[in-house]
Order: C-alpha cells, then sequence, then structure tokens
C-alpha cells in the first residue's frame, strides 16, 4: 500500500463497524474503569483510550469536541475525561492503560441435537476460545496490578517475610510511582487486606514498610 499508513488490526469488520465497536469498547472502559474483551479488541482500543486521555490533559475546546464526537455517552464520560482522570494523569508521561491476558471466558459451548427429537441431549463441542484480556485504566480503583502487589506484600508480611524480591520491589515501584501518595495508599490497602482475611490477630514481628523509590 503506498504511503505507508500506520497498521493496525481490522478485526474482521468494515470500517464503520470497527468504528462502531471501539467507540462502544472504550465508551465501556472510562465508565467502569475495567472491561474483559479478546486480545486483539483490547490492544486496538487501547490506542484510542491513550489518545483520548491525551485529548483530556490538553483540556482545550477542539480536545472536548474530539472527545465528544467518540463516546456514544458524552455527557456522563466527558465531565470524568476532563476532571478526575486528567488529574490522576497529569505527572505520568504515558502508559494509562493495561492489556492483561487471562483465560478464555467460555471454553465450551453446548449445542441440542436437530429440533423434534424428544430425547435430545446436549452435546459439549469446543469453543473457537479466542484469546481474551483484560483492559484497564492504571492507578484506578480497578487496577489488578495494584491489588495483586497488595495482597502479595500482605502475604509476606504474615510470614515475616522482610526483603522483597526484584520483581515485587518493581511492582511496588510501578504502582505507586505516579499515584498521588502512592506509598500510603498501599499501606492501606495491604492492611485492609489483613483485617479482611483474618480479623483482630496477635502480635506479629515488625516488618519493614515499604519505601518509596529514589527514582
Amino acid at each position: 500500500m503506498a504511503g505507508g499508513g500506520g497498521k493496525y488490526r481490522h478485526l474482521g469488520r468494515k470500517s464503520s463497524h470497527r468504528q462502531a465497536l471501539l467507540r462502544n469498547l472504550v465508551t465501556s472502559l472510562f465508565e467502569n474503569e475495567s472491561i474483559t474483551t479478546t486480545w486483539a479488541k483490547a490492544k486496538e482500543a487501547q490506542r484510542l483510550a491513550d489518545k483520548l486521555i491525551t485529548l483530556g490533559k490538553k483540556n482545550s475546546e477542539a480536545s472536548r469536541r474530539r472527545a465528544l464526537e467518540i463516546f456514544y455517552k458524552p455527557h456522563s464520560i466527558i465531565p470524568k475525561l476532563f476532571g478526575p482522570l486528567r488529574e490522576r494523569y497529569a505527572e505520568r508521561p504515558g502508559g494509562y492503560t493495561r492489556v492483561l491476558r487471562v483465560e478464555p471466558k467460555q471454553k465450551y459451548e453446548f449445542y441440542s441435537v436437530p429440533k423434534g427429537n424428544k430425547n435430545a441431549v446436549p452435546e459439549r463441542k469446543p469453543h473457537d476460545q479466542a484469546p481474551s484480556a483484560i483492559l484497564e485504566l492504571v492507578d484506578g480503583p480497578k487496577d489488578m496490578r495494584f491489588a495483586m502487589t497488595a495482597r502479595t506484600l500482605a502475604h509476606q508480611r504474615e510470614r515475616g517475610i522482610q526483603h522483597l524480591n526484584q520483581l515485587t520491589a518493581l511492582n511496588v515501584r510501578k504502582v505507586t510511582r505516579f499515584r498521588k501518595d502512592g506509598i500510603e495508599v498501599l499501606e492501606n490497602a495491604i492492611s485492609k487486606l489483613k483485617i479482611s482475611k483474618s480479623g483482630p490477630k496477635k502480635a506479629e514481628p515488625e516488618v519493614k514498610k515499604v519505601e518509596a523509590s529514589k527514582e
């Protein structure tokens, strides 16, 4: 193709249907903070979602008009995009969304034998098992990496482990670096996990709290 335009996934749809699909996905994403879909759809919706957050950070009349053209529920999402989300990502240079691979939502489908057979027994046949993924806004209330990191640290502290391995330390830095009061919010999440899981506990060995990265 002449011109060497940017490549993208067609998603098995014509242009108008593809755009409608992506608009619907990003509308659900900004409304719910997290959605589950196929891997290919998540990667394409991620590109559009990042562009929308960039428009929100610009906070100009032109960017508002552009965002208004994309969302299916603009009157409820536009104030969120140009308000809380703009403030959340004010210091973050990029990477506003995250795609996480998950198991296919449906591994099997059930088909019945042709109608008219009173003795019909459902027959299990394999689903196409398209790769599924979770698309989420980072540093939000449904940030899965933040929740998993808090749970990991809670387990380690219950077992008296003070030293953080390289992967856990990296995840701590990622989930707190651009989050407002990141370390404090993480510590609160860890304490809530301990209380909700086992209730009041006896005195445990004091474990060193997470320290902010100097970088």
